[in-house]
């Protein structure tokens, strides 16, 4: 490499000589024709490589602030709502077998009346249905979960031609030999 670099220097002097001769050779008037033709090529690559990309970022700045905002603002409602979430699904204290079974009787009683009854077993509690909505069975067995801590472990329900379901259903309650591992909901 340093012999052909060494080999080049010649090269490049004797180039740089033409050139010059070529130079002093043109008349004055091409001269300036190619200074400035050189001076225009100068400043088209200045605007192309340095000042055309700064421009287009000033230009676009505020558009991309203004989404950035946006976007952070969105962010910063997930986190909200994703807090808020969190704290709502907190672990609930646990309830002792009598304190779960007086919470099913009062959620029955608010959402069934008459349409259903609670029996107490040693396993759990057996809740007999008699033309109840499927609407209130189903708000029944989130308030279930969450005020009393029980859930399902059986279930024998039939659709009457009216559209509301008759049968029975077995809870395990806290406590009980068969209850499930308790959960969050």
């Amino acid at each position: 490499m340093i012999l052909k670099a060494a080999a080049l220097r010649p090269a490049s002097r004797a180039g740089l000589t033409r050139l010059r001769a070529w130079w002093q050779g043109l008349p004055s008037r091409e001269r300036l024709g190619v200074t400035a033709t050189l001076v225009v090529l100068l400043v088209a690559v200045l605007w192309w490589v340095a000042l055309r990309p700064a421009w287009t970022t000033l230009r676009t700045a505020p558009a991309q602030r203004q989404a950035l905002d946006r976007q952070l603002q969105r962010m910063q409602q997930l986190q909200a709502q994703v807090t808020a979430m969190r704290a709502a699904t907190q672990p609930l204290p646990p309830l002792g077998r009598e304190e779960a079974q007086r919470a099913l009787e009062a959620e029955i009683r608010q959402h069934f009346g008459e349409a259903a009854r609670l029996v107490a077993g040693p396993q759990g509690v057996t809740l007999t249905l008699n033309g109840v909505s499927g609407q209130a069975l189903a708000q029944w067995l989130a308030q279930a979960r969450i005020e009393a801590r029980t859930l399902p472990t059986e279930a024998h329900l039939e659709r009457q031609a009216s559209g509301t379901w008759k049968g029975q259903m077995t809870l395990t309650l806290p406590g009980s030999p068969a209850s499930p591992p308790a959960r969050t909901p």
